[in-house]
């Protein structure tokens, strides 16, 4: 007998959970064409030369990559990003631009699985392909608010800021280093702490003075301090200005705030960055990051696409609402009403679909007791189980009152569809 076992950092996942979590891709997929964005495919295999080298070392690190039976160097993908920019490419002749589309499924990296963090998790990816305007960027940020709001989850602060910032900073204060070591040290704060970075940063070789101003700068929450402290003739704050003024015209300003921290590791990265945090889990991590990749595309095309989208880590925002118990897979129900095996059976059950009312055929020959017991495990809260042809009426059983409804009409059970009680 072969142990039925899993690899680390990979999961089953069981119907209720499932379930939840498909409903979130539904909603977030709605709220994706509501917007004017289009679905889009890419294999979760590549080349490995497609995939290599574009995140940075560390990311390359993680890949999945191995030899098929045909010898091809080949990887599994890590994001959504690069394999879009390589479909940009290929498909380039094909598309219509400014292209707005989205990607939900499976990617995979071999980091260390830890609590939010998994090897194989599913990303729903947006992106702008085709548009250096900052209206493209604010409204990948606009979308981010209106996908949280529509999962109903409002306990969310967007942090903004732009990756080119902290390299002028660093000019001002005649700090020569390796800006993109830098980059990536920062942007590890979250995770490991700010005394931990002032180490990684002195072992760079930077001075106590140097160390301090990158801390200073990180450190400015408000854009009229970091006014005052660039100058707002700096094209990057004033793009980051335009962000905030839009923020203030709609009246969010509670959900964005400036964050001179935020530089996302991935080396694409070439404008505005974002990460989003839900309050009282920021440990856990950003649910949704991303920003501007300008130069990403031209890898594989003699063409320049600006890039700019973001992307929900779908499992993490998951982990990280049940840390808050603000979601439970207990009540998830597999069906709104149960109908027992019984010979009129599926006459009913096509009635009910044709009123887009989800109804499962408990299929067995099991006692009504076993199959009353049945739809309670499934937390289904109606179960039909008698039918009277001569006078059309029907009997059900109501799982959570444990009341029996008889001589009841099909108008009454398509009401009933809509008792959450």
């Amino acid at each position: 007998m072969i142990e039925p076992k899993i690899l680390k950092g990979f999961r089953d996942s069981l119907p209720k959970a499932e379930t939840y979590k498909q409903t979130l891709i539904d909603t977030i997929k709605n709220t994706f064409r509501l917007n004017g964005f289009s679905p889009i495919d890419t294999p979760a295999l590549e080349y490995s030369d497609i995939l290599l080298g574009k995140g940075g070392g560390e990311t390359d690190k993680q890949v999945f990559r191995f030899k098929d039976n045909g010898d091809r160097d080949i990887a599994l993908r890590f994001d959504h990003t690069v394999p879009l920019a390589r479909f940009s490419a290929l498909n380039y002749e094909n598309l219509v631009f400014p292209l707005k589309c989205y990607q939900i499924s499976k990617v995979w990296r071999g980091e260390k699985p830890q609590k939010g963090r998994f090897r194989e998790f599913t990303q729903c990816d947006f992106d702008i392909l085709g548009s250096d305007s900052i209206y493209s960027d604010f409204q990948v940020l606009f979308l981010i608010y209106k996908c949280f709001k529509n999962l109903n989850v409002d306990n969310f602060k967007i942090h903004i800021s732009h990756r080119g910032l902290l390299n002028e900073y660093l000019k001002t204060k005649n700090i020569a280093n390796d800006d993109n070591e830098i980059l990536k040290i920062l942007d590890k704060l979250k995770k490991i702490g700010i005394d931990k970075v002032k180490e990684s940063l002195y072992q760079t070789g930077l001075s106590e003075m140097d160390v301090n101003s990158i801390l200073d700068f990180i450190s400015v929450k408000d854009i009229n301090e970091l006014i005052n402290l660039i100058g707002m003739e700096n094209e990057y704050l004033s793009l980051l200005n335009d962000v905030f003024d839009q923020i203030k015209l709609l009246n969010l300003s509670d959900y964005f705030v400036l964050d001179t921290s935020i530089t996302r590791g991935l080396d694409y990265y070439t404008g505005i960055v974002f990460e989003t945090f839900l309050s009282g889990v920021e440990f856990m991590g950003s649910v949704c990051s991303g920003g501007r990749y300008d130069n990403l595309s031209s890898l594989y095309i003699n063409k320049k696409i600006s890039g700019v989208g973001g992307s929900i880590g779908l499992d993490r925002l998951i982990s990280a609402l049940t840390e808050l118990k603000k979601c439970s897979f207990d009540n998830i129900k597999s069906a709104d009403f149960l109908i027992t095996n019984q010979k009129w059976a599926f006459k009913l059950l096509d009635l009910l679909n044709k009123n887009n009312i989800s109804s499962d055929i408990y299929c067995g020959n099991k006692s009504l007791g076993h199959q009353f017991a049945y739809a309670q495990q499934l937390s289904i809260p109606f179960v039909v189980f008698s039918y009277s042809e001569e006078k059309d009426k029907y009997s059900i059983k109501n799982i959570k009152k444990m009341e029996i409804y008889d001589d009841i009409s099909f108008d009454f059970i398509l009401g009933l569809s809509n008792d959450k009680t």
